[in-house]
């Protein structure tokens, strides 16, 4: 799926490493490999993968922001190979986040999606040219794996997240960890701080003894392998959780962006780590050459340290996994599609919308209609499924619709009765009005499936509470949990240790 001329896959050892951390790299990536200096050398080292396996349907591109998607990859090729990392032949990522750059462009904000977290993966177009079946919860690291190649199908990844988050996507990036572990050292070492000593055995959890201390507890630099060795920690330090090293990582993060700033912007500083950064990344091919990045690395250059903010999307655990948890998530992502901060401030800059400023009930795709008006579903036709072992409740949802004015064309009861959570899915083409009848069943989500039409398939929710009013988002809210977890490039690398 990719173009990578990276080398041939190397031996595959344990120690699986999670990529949560290259969010740094991929900051750094969009900061400095767009520098002008070496811009002939930084052009023959951008690599760019196809663009073919982009999916039809999207959503309508309506933000003055930018939206881009980071994916830390797990391939061991090349240089990767001996830093540790993932073990087979697939390429699969642990890591992604959505980078938003907001329309004033002096604010952007990292949405970390954890790897386990439980999504729908649309349609995927394979290395052969076929497209795979729509998928219904399951991981979202997955959508990586789709096609099962060295190089991983990030195409897939940013279908996924264009249709679990409704904004569009306007680059893509791919990062690996060597090039991660080349600009730690690049930069001079990361400050970091530890709550406590950490030994080898916190690092391989299998080793039957403590082993040696690897990093002592407070504060330190670090680089290279030992700052792969910081990133991949887990299981010895915080809570032990996934998610509990997302949040350390993106204070790391922050620590690496303000190390870069405060060595300055200039040739010298900017080169080596332009260099690695190119080097170390696949891109999408409208960031494909040293103009092209330039262009978008001056868009990102008065962004101040306390406005480069991360957070994790609203989340609770599902089992061993992780279930996105709405309305919130979906808060959030409205808040960014209207270019509202963390905090509520409105950056979306002289204007709304990449083209012309819409009119009423618009969007500047001049298509959809505002999501907290009136739900009309004037030529809309729906097939209604009762999900639940409640009688009739096909019937009562299929009446709901009537009144406002879809057509049902049938109800009756679904293959399985255990639906917790009411579900519309879509044939191609139908997302749009999949959304539109998705907004009388408050928390219900859209999924695309291989099936044309468009199928409502209730679930016990509706059950408990049909009157329940559509969750409708208001895009100046971003949810308290959100805002109040949020970190700034600029915090104190040794506050809020919770997480280590």
């Amino acid at each position: 799926m990719t173009g990578s001329h990276k080398g041939a896959a190397g031996r595959r050892r344990g120690g699986r490493l999670r990529r949560t951390a290259l969010i740094g790299l991929s900051f750094l990536v969009l900061l400095v490999a767009g520098v002008g200096w070496g811009y002939l050398k930084l052009n023959g080292s951008i690599d760019t993968f196809s663009a073919d396996g982009i999916s039809g349907d999207r959503p309508p591109d309506t933000s003055s922001g930018q939206n881009v998607l980071v994916i830390g990859s797990d391939s061991r090729s090349g240089d990767n190979s001996g830093l540790g990392g993932g073990t087979g032949e697939v390429g699969r990522s642990d890591t992604a986040f959505l980078l938003h750059v907001y329309a004033d462009h002096k604010h952007a904000v990292a949405v970390s999606i954890p790897r386990d977290s439980l999504v729908d993966i649309p349609a995927c177009k394979k290395p052969g040219g076929d497209w795979t079946a729509p998928q219904q919860h399951v991981m979202f690291n997955g959508a990586f794996s789709v096609g099962e190649t060295a190089e991983g199908n990030p195409a897939c990844t940013q279908n996924t997240v264009e249709h679990l988050t409704g904004l569009r996507v306007d680059h893509t990036v791919v990062v690996d960890f060597a090039g991660f572990s080349a600009l730690t050292s690049a930069v001079g070492g990361v400050p970091v701080c530890l709550p406590q000593d950490v030994y080898q055995r916190d690092l391989n959890p299998k080793r039957p003894t403590r082993g040696e201390l690897v990093f002592g507890k407070g504060p330190q630099t670090v680089s290279g392998q030992r700052a792969l060795d910081y990133v991949r920690l887990r299981h010895g330090i915080g809570d032990g959780s996934d998610i509990g090293r997302i949040k350390r990582q993106q204070a790391f993060v922050g620590s690496l962006v303000k190390k870069v700033k405060s060595r300055g912007l200039n040739p010298t500083t900017l080169l080596p780590l332009a260099n690695a950064a190119t080097d170390a990344m696949t891109v999408d091919p409208g960031l494909g050459s040293a103009d092209k990045l330039l262009s978008f690395a001056m868009s990102m250059k008065n962004i101040d340290l306390h406005n480069t903010k991360f957070v994790t999307v609203p989340w609770r655990y599902e089992g061993a996994r992780v279930a996105i948890v709405e309305p919130e998530a979906d808060a959030l992502w409205a808040a960014l599609k209207a270019d509202r901060t963390i905090d509520g401030q409105d950056a979306a800059g002289t204007s709304r919308g990449k083209g012309a400023t819409p009119g009423p009930g618009t969007t500047a795709s001049g298509a959809t209609p505002s999501p907290t008006g009136p739900v009309s579903g004037e030529g809309i036709d729906v097939a209604v499924y009762n999900g639940t072992t409640v009688t009739g409740l096909a019937a009562r949802a299929a009446e709901l619709l009537r009144t406002h004015g879809f057509t049902v064309t049938g109800t009756a009861t679904a293959n399985s009765q255990d639906q917790t959570r009411t579900v519309v899915t879509y044939g191609p083409g139908l997302r749009d009005e999949a959304e539109t009848t998705a907004r009388l069943f408050g928390g219900a989500r859209t999924t695309e499936s291989g099936e044309p039409g468009i199928q409502v398939i209730v679930g016990r929710d509706y059950a408990d509470n049909p009157s329940a009013a559509p969750a409708s988002p208001t895009p100046d809210t971003v949810p308290s949990a959100v805002a109040d977890g949020a970190r700034s490039a600029d915090d104190d690398p040794c506050s809020d240790l919770s997480y280590g």
